[in-house]
């Protein structure tokens, strides 16, 4: 007897082909400007903190960007800025130990969203710098019925923690599900118990990917 394939949610904002889009986050921009004056170059977290900067002022990329995580990179490159680094392991605090190292002589502006997992800020202050931040954007959960919840035994992909967050506020984890998430810091918010794997990479193709094994067990 063949086993009925599991079904797959991906909760990013983004749809991808094989999978079933349930989008948990939405965004709205906090500011109207950006001051520019108080920076020499700029750190970006997300791909939506970089498509909010372009949003408010396309200007940004006439300043050398550091980023968190290669599709944050990427965002970046396409709209035409300049990343000057990245980390190669794509976590905040990777992120603050070079910036310690590299970085210390940069007046650095945080574009970040108004809820963040790491506190880059306090981190850096420790080491004597001070790390100027400017919310730019917020997210907020999307509200579903009951009745939209994933069937049971299905897989569930997690690309942040506000994903996980927002899941929770909407459904009852059943303990049938598998979690893929996209890197240890969004794991840690999964509930006790709950079975997961972690993609290869922190990417959303590879989080795919990771979910296509899955279907197999």
């Amino acid at each position: 007897m063949v086993r009925e394939t599991r079904a797959t949610y991906l909760l990013s904002p983004s749809p991808r082909e094989d999978v079933i889009h349930l989008p948990m986050i939405t965004f709205a921009l906090t500011a109207e400007k950006i001051d520019f004056s108080v920076c020499d170059t700029l750190m970006f977290s997300s791909k939506q903190a970089v498509k909010s900067a372009e949003a408010i002022d396309p200007g940004w990329k006439r300043t050398p960007c550091i980023a968190i995580g290669r599709a944050t990179k990427e965002q970046i490159e396409s709209l035409g800025g300049n990343v000057i680094h990245h980390p190669a392991n794509y976590y905040a605090d990777r992120l603050a130990d070079d910036i310690i190292a590299y970085f210390s002589d940069k007046k650095l502006l945080y574009l970040r969203p108004k809820a963040v997992s790491f506190d880059s800020k306090g981190y850096l202050a420790q080491a004597g710098i001070d790390l100027q931040e400017q919310i730019i954007y917020e997210t907020s959960c999307i509200d579903y019925g009951g009745d939209q919840a994933p069937k049971a035994d299905a897989v569930i992909i997690f690309t942040s923690p506000s994903s996980i967050h927002c899941f929770l506020k909407n459904f009852v984890w059943k303990e049938s599900y598998t979690a893929v998430v996209i890197g240890s810091a969004t794991q840690k918010h999964l509930p006790k118990g709950a079975h997961f794997v972690v993609a290869d990479t922190p990417l959303i193709d590879a989080c795919i990917a990771k979910a296509k094994e899955v279907q197999s067990y």
